[in-house]
């Protein structure tokens, strides 16, 4: 038994059962309760599903009764047996397209007959437990094939919405549009221009009035309008026309050639599987983001929820209706209305079996050109230009746009082939493009190597090496990630040869000055392929994880907040080269997107914070402080920065710090700066875990030696770095905007002595040496301080540093020539650090420059 579970007897918080003693116990519920909550989240559901149903009926020319039908098994069979508990599925306008052209080829009882043997394939997908394989698909090839099933119904129904007949292909659908616009019916443009007026104002309504008018969807309020002014002037338009259930066509024993419909059935249960799984996902991050709900609701079971979109499947094509999927808008619905169970679920789809029975005469009221209208709106928003923006900074646009036209033309399951094919051309040209260039600078032979080293890459790699003269000194400088067996051999062999002839071999990482192999000697090369060193202590590690791709939002928490105090983070293309989002995310994005049609109170808004390439601008925190509370976004940032670094970080630092965890650490400087939030010492220094000893303080400042007045904690840093860690550097690290320089300026000599001003009176010194005429002011290389402050924060730093040579254990070490003091400033406005220079007579600052990787 596990140490973590306590046995009957150890649970001291077991309750007793109230049964008498030879009672049975008593039934555990089932089940959740219907709640209230749960019962308006299935009408808000239910008013968006109801039209959206019909209109995707009549977009793919199947019969309207089949859209109704295809709702209500996928609220009730799926709600029952599916994993995800708040995914609303049903007939989705994804698979408008396949299933029109299903329809056309072989007819209405074989589509219906395709759509049972789909859902039998997903029941063996998900036996099998692959669910997870379909979210391995590019984001770019999910962003394209909906921009093109978009495009496709959006020309499609432009016919219906003019007044005509659309054809079952895009290329005669454009090739008509001319001849259509040239005999435009008055009455069904009308009807379908306030149907879109309607659907696009609608969710825009200000004021307190609009947010409670905006409960109704916006659909439902659309198609009302629509139908209720053609019926007070009169069109005689065509309108729904739902015949008797008893004749209703059922399924039948499919008819067409064995290969054409097996491509049929793989179609139909690509597009399912994948449209639903990554519904699945979006909706745990819908719900993931509202903290009263992520508590209640488990996280999907993506294997469970492929069975019961199968199962779905089965039960829908042998009643007759359309193909059931994951639907973004239903679901964002049902998440935002406030649902809590699968019961919401399934209770919109009981309300859709109650009005195809009872309210016939009703639908039957609705002009097809609304219809059209809707379904024509739902195409053109799966046509995202935020989503174009996302793939064109990843350098994917080539396999959106191979996917969208693919689909367009060729088909969907054609479509999503072509742009299969494009994702791995494209990442295997990715993989092969390396750029190695040559030259000699004051005797010394430079090799720079940019990009992956793969055998594609060894022969130019063994052109460019054979240039360097034998015996000469060789400088290789590999800026890359990966190396494959093959370049390593041919890197090691050429290593060899030229150490054998006299010359030397000096490997160099990505940043000059960074060697990858002994300090005084040829490189070595480790056997898997990789770079390291002999002695571990003359290897420098990169930043675990580029800053670039930190995403910061300040959730806003009140009203009133400085209007000059406010951080903006973008990111530009530049940063996504290698520090790409999740692909999870942006196939989310690709979904949920199409929720912002008619869920309540969540219009669309492209580029909100977190996605790539929005700039992100956080107010700050108001004025007047308010204790958190527990709904508030800011309740949960220090959990989600704590889960963000188990996610991201923790599995590319683990065997680090297990190792430093075994030897014990080993730094090999002590950095002392000051605790403002925006210096980020691994940051400025591209340093990882067992790299710095750092000690932070108000204003980085060191008391001397025996003015410490209780406070040693300052003292004792030094000391243990110095006598027991056998640190080789101390930094003083100062910065601009310094909070305590200005306080120190700013001091009264009549204010009350708390605690932050006795801990500043150990920066009294630095005022007075900044007021001393006769030494000279402390300046940054090309430039003096640009105010008092500035002077002040350079100033200090010098006079810390005098404080450091102070300490004992300092002294000792510094005479014996065990150790070296550095100052340092950080500019933080420029990002540009400078160091304090010993070359240049006075106290100069020098700046730091970029690394010199010239090839």
């Amino acid at each position: 038994m596990s140490a973590c579970t306590p046995t009957r007897h150890d649970d001291p918080h077991r309750k007793e059962h109230s049964h008498e003693p030879h009672s049975p116990p008593s039934p555990r519920p089932r089940g959740p309760r219907l709640t209230g909550a749960d019962v308006s989240a299935s009408i808000a559901v239910f008013l968006i599903a109801l039209p959206l149903s019909l209109g995707i009926a009549l977009a793919t020319g199947a019969p309207l009764q089949a859209g109704l039908v295809a709702a209500a098994v996928g609220g009730v069979v799926v709600g029952r047996l599916g994993g995800a508990p708040l995914q609303v599925s049903g007939p989705a306008a994804g698979l408008t397209v396949v299933t029109a052209e299903l329809i056309q080829r072989y007819g209405w009882r074989t589509t219906c007959a395709i759509t049972v043997l789909a859902g039998l394939a997903q029941l063996g997908l998900g036996l099998l437990r692959v669910a997870r394989t379909a979210l391995a698909v590019s984001p770019a090839i999910v962003h394209g094939m909906l921009a093109g099933i978009g495009v496709t119904i959006a020309v499609a129904q432009l016919h219906i919405v003019l007044g005509g007949t659309p054809h079952s292909s895009v290329l005669l659908n454009l090739r008509d549009l001319p001849a259509q616009l040239a005999r435009v019916q008055t009455a069904a443009l009308s009807v379908s221009a306030l149907t879109l007026c309607l659907l696009l104002a609608w969710p825009r309504l200000p004021g307190r009035a609009g947010r409670l008018l905006r409960v109704v969807p916006a659909p439902l309020v659309a198609v009302t309008g629509a139908t209720t002014s053609a019926a007070l002037l009169g069109f005689g338009l065509p309108k729904v026309d739902l015949p008797s259930w008893s004749s209703h066509a059922l399924a039948g024993l499919p008819e067409g050639p064995a290969l054409g419909l097996i491509a049929a059935v793989l179609t139909i249960t690509l597009v399912c599987s994948v449209q639903s799984l990554l519904g699945a996902v979006a909706v745990d991050k819908m719900v993931a983001a509202r903290p009263a709900l992520s508590g209640r609701v488990r996280r999907a079971d993506l294997d469970r929820e492929l069975l019961g979109q199968g199962a779905a499947n089965v039960v829908s094509g042998t009643l007759g209706g359309l193909p059931v999927a994951g639907v973004a808008v239903r679901s964002t619905a049902n998440v935002n209305a406030g649902a809590v169970s699968r019961n919401s679920t399934m209770l919109h789809g009981v309300l859709v079996v109650i009005a195809a029975l009872l309210m016939v005469p009703v639908l039957e009221l609705i002009p097809l050109a609304s219809l059209a209208a809707l379904v024509m709106a739902v195409g053109i928003q799966m046509v995202s230009l935020h989503h174009i923006r996302t793939v064109t900074r990843h350098r994917e646009v080539l396999v959106y746009a191979v996917t969208t036209v693919g689909v367009v033309f060729l088909g969907v399951l054609e479509g999503v082939a072509l742009g299969i094919g494009m994702a791995v051309a494209v990442a295997l040209h990715r993989l092969t493009r390396t750029r190695i260039t040559h030259h000699e600078k004051e005797g010394v032979h430079h090799v720079h190597v940019r990009g992956q080293l793969t055998f594609l890459a060894v022969p130019r790699l063994s052109r460019t090496l054979h240039l360097v003269p034998q015996g000469a000194h060789a400088v290789v400088e590999l800026d890359g990630s990966f190396m494959d067996h093959a370049a390593y051999e041919s890197l090691q062999d050429w290593q060899s040869t030229q150490t054998a002839h006299g010359g030397t071999v000096e490997l160099v990482g990505r940043r000059t000055g960074v060697r990858i192999g002994e300090p005084t000697g040829p490189a070595g090369l480790h056997p898997d392929g990789g770079t390291t060193a002999p002695d571990s202590s003359g290897c420098r590690c990169h930043p675990w994880t580029p800053w670039r791709n930190h995403q910061c939002a300040i959730p806003e928490t009140g009203s009133a907040h400085r209007s000059d105090a406010k951080t903006t983070t973008t990111r530009t293309p530049e940063d996504t080269e290698h520090t790409e989002p999740s692909g999870l995310t942006a196939k989310l994005d690709a979904l949920v997107a199409l929720g912002a049609l008619g869920a309540p109170g969540t219009p669309g808004t492209p580029g909100t914070p977190g996605t790539p390439g929005a700039t992100v601008e956080a107010p700050a925190p108001p004025s007047s402080p308010r204790a958190p509370d527990a709904t508030t976004p800011t309740a949960n940032q220090l959990a989600r920065g704590i889960s963000a670094f188990q996610r991201n970080t923790a599995p590319l630092v683990r065997s680090e710090l297990a190792r430093l965890a075994r030897e014990g650490q080993q730094p090999s400087q002590l950095f002392l700066t000051c605790a403002d939030s925006r210096l980020v010492t691994s940051m400025i220094t591209s340093s990882g875990p067992g790299d710095l000893f750092v000690v932070r303080n108000v204003g980085n400042l060191v008391p001397p030696p025996g003015e410490e007045s209780g406070d040693d904690s300052v003292a004792a840093a030094i000391e243990y770095a110095v006598d027991v860690l056998r640190v080789r550097s101390i930094t003083v690290c100062g910065h601009s905007g310094c909070g305590a320089m200005q306080a120190l300026l700013a001091a009264d000599q009549d204010t009350a002595q708390t605690p932050l001003r006795r801990w500043l009176r150990y920066g009294g010194p630095s005022v007075a040496r900044m007021a001393d005429g006769s030494r000279p002011a402390a300046r940054l290389a090309g430039r003096a301080a640009a105010d008092t402050v500035e002077q002040l924060c350079l100033t200090n730093v010098i006079q810390q540093l005098e404080h450091l040579r102070a300490h004992d254990s300092v002294s000792r070490a510094l005479r014996a020539g065990e150790l070296e003091l550095h100052g340092m400033y950080f500019h933080v406005g420029e990002a540009q650090a400078y160091l304090l220079s010993e070359v240049h007579e006075g106290e100069v600052f020098d700046h730091v420059g970029v690394a010199d990787l010239t090839a």
